[in-house]
């Protein structure tokens, strides 16, 4: 069986003002109406002996993972929640010791949630001939059949044929190379980018890894046999997993075994980590533009723009991205998108909340987004899940107030229970112990009114809690 494991985890600072640390792109509907974690797992589709997937994702997602993966209905065989980022090979030595767990001859196909594949019936056949070569003892990757010069990608110099199909060895690995380095490689036919995917069978994988970085694997063994169940997850202990070391599955095993092969893979790729990346992946009018959202342009061409919440009027652009959301608004040139990540750095050191959450947080149990604010108060507008419940729970600095404008609520107020349908509404003092709840078949809304001396999420205590937290 090919087991799909895809890698959901990192922070996406590129594409920020969209990807934010708490909801970063692999979460979000950057090409169609499906996030592109939704995506990675769609492509699978037609593929022959695909088991249940595995993800691997950190704990702030894990609830959004989980939430997009029921709309599509899909049931991974686990919900993988890594206690620190420690790059791609603890992650793979993590899916390889959980596989064997079930099946000792599983092929792991390690796939990052960010990537546009145009072309799924061309992956399936790279995928099928890599499943070849993996079953004879090959780590394969998948090296894309490069289109341009591109610096922003390492690179795989291909090496001798092997005995059947495309695949080749691999001569080595090389860095993101300059401009003219890159013209160089293309120009030769004989390197490829590398696509960060992989597919080997997961004991081989871990032999290698105990070859090469037997650290890894034993933080890995000892972080999985003290993982705990909660919910719908599986939680690595995370004692054993922050002693693990940091490293990619490139560095640790790729560019040191003899056992690796790459299968050329030629589908419309593209790992969309930049705008500049969106932008030659979008669907472009007469002027060369991608447009997303309310935008109205005059005499704009070859840009990227980008409205959630507003229309977005443009005059007189030429290679720019321009992407507004609720809170932050970002105009770069095209040829500069890479230094966005420049501006993520100096929000984070000012402790900005624009670097970590959008005014819409999303929650287990719904959502709340923050319509005003000012001294001693904020308002917010409260949407939850039908069927779902907030945790018991008091503040020491702030009273509430709700009044619903859609659906009906439950609340426990200290010892009362009361019902609240549309346009009523419940005072909540500082101290009381209270819960909310949606017992209704409709998203219930409700606007709160904050007042107190502080205001911040971290004052809360809470008594109970469906959700763990």
């Amino acid at each position: 069986m090919i087991i799909p494991v895809i890698l959901a985890g990192g922070s996406g600072t590129r594409l920020w003002p969209l990807s934010r640390k708490l909801y970063p792109k692999q979460l979000l509907p950057l090409v169609d109406s499906n996030t592109l974690v939704q995506n990675t797992l769609s492509r699978l589709d037609g593929l022959a002996d695909l088991a249940d997937p595995l993800i691997i994702c950190n704990e702030d997602h894990r609830f959004i993972i989980a939430e997009q993966m029921r709309a599509m209905g899909a049931t991974p065989d686990a919900i993988i929640l890594e206690p620190a980022g420690r790059n791609t090979a603890p992650a793979v030595a993590v899916a390889a010791l959980r596989a064997l767990e079930k099946d000792p001859d599983g092929v792991l196909l390690i796939l990052p949630a960010d990537h546009l594949i145009a072309e799924p019936a061309r992956f399936h056949e790279a995928v099928n001939e890599a499943a070849v070569h993996a079953a004879k003892g090959h780590l394969v990757t998948f090296g894309i059949v490069p289109t341009a010069p591109e610096t922003g990608y390492g690179y795989i110099l291909q090496g001798a044929p092997l005995e059947e199909g495309t695949a080749r060895a691999i001569e080595r690995f090389v860095e993101k190379p300059d401009l003219p380095t890159a013209e160089s490689y293309v120009a030769t036919g004989e390197y490829f980018w590398n696509s960060g995917m992989f597919l080997f069978r997961a004991d081989t994988v871990l032999a290698e890894l105990e070859r090469f970085a037997p650290a890894i694997v034993r933080a890995c063994r000892k972080s999985l046999a003290k993982a705990s169940r909660d919910l719908d997850f599986l939680r690595l202990d995370r004692a054993a997993f922050e002693v693990c070391p940091e490293d990619s599955v490139d560095y640790a095993v790729m560019e040191q075994t003899d056992k690796g092969a790459m299968v050329p893979l030629s589908c419309g790729w593209n790992d969309l980590g930049s705008w500049e990346a969106l932008w030659q992946a979008g669907s472009k009018d007469e002027s060369g533009n991608v447009t997303r959202g309310d935008v109205v342009t005059c005499d704009v061409h070859d840009s990227y723009l980008h409205a959630e919440t507003r229309l977005l009027a443009a005059v007189g652009l030429r290679n720019h991205i321009v992407v507004e959301t609720a809170d932050a608004v970002l105009i770069s040139p095209r040829d500069r998108v890479q230094e966005v990540k420049k501006i993520v750095d100096k929000l984070k050191a000012e402790n900005r909340i624009e670097a970590v959450a959008h005014k819409k947080v999303f929650r287990p149990w719904g959502h709340y987004e923050s319509i005003g604010d000012g001294a001693r108060y904020q308002v917010k507008r409260i949407t939850v899940s039908p069927g779902h419940v907030l945790s018991l729970q008091k503040h020491f600095h702030r009273a509430e107030h709700w009044v619903v404008v859609q659906g009906t609520a439950v609340v426990t107020r200290n010892d009362e229970e009361i019902l609240l349908r549309e346009n009523e509404s419940v005072y909540l003092p500082l101290g009381a112990v209270h819960r909310l709840a949606n017992p209704g078949k409709i998203p219930l809304e409700l606007i709160e009114v904050q007042v107190g001396s502080y205001l911040g999420e971290d004052d809360i205590v809470r008594f109970e809690d469906v959700y763990g937290r």
